[in-house]
């Protein structure tokens, strides 16, 4: 019975992921796609879910394999890795605003990158 508390925490980081994921996929809707910017709606809204499930996946590991987001992400990393934890949701989030309507598509594409440099450097980060 003294190997019942990780299982439990294994079990609800598991559980966590699965309904973070649900909550961001049921806010982008990505199965309905912009009319007037078809490619680059999918491209952002495919690109932030990639990092939601990197993101969380890594935080999953680090959180119960290797003794917690501090013992992973050192000092200078940890400013990192929360940088890299707000920037693409803040994008997420503004992109309904109305000053980005001007340039949607280059804004899309924009975040969609950063969104891919955000899953390169968490994994980056979390295996070196």
């Amino acid at each position: 019975m003294t190997n019942f508390d990780q299982v439990l925490n294994y079990i609800l980081g598991a559980l966590l992921i699965v309904i973070v994921f649900s909550l961001g996929y049921a806010y982008l809707k990505p199965h309905r796609i912009h009319n007037r910017y078809p490619v680059s709606t999918l491209v952002l809204k495919t690109t932030y879910l990639a990092y939601l499930l990197v993101l969380m996946i890594v935080v999953y590991f680090a959180s119960l394999k290797k003794g917690g987001l501090i013992n992973v992400f050192y000092d200078i990393e940890f400013f990192g890795f929360l940088l890299v934890l707000f920037v693409p949701t803040i994008g997420i989030f503004v992109r309904k605003l109305g000053h980005f309507r001007k340039n949607r598509e280059n804004f899309y594409y924009f975040f969609s990158l950063v969104n891919l440099l955000s899953i390169a450097a968490l994994l980056v980060m979390y295996f070196i």
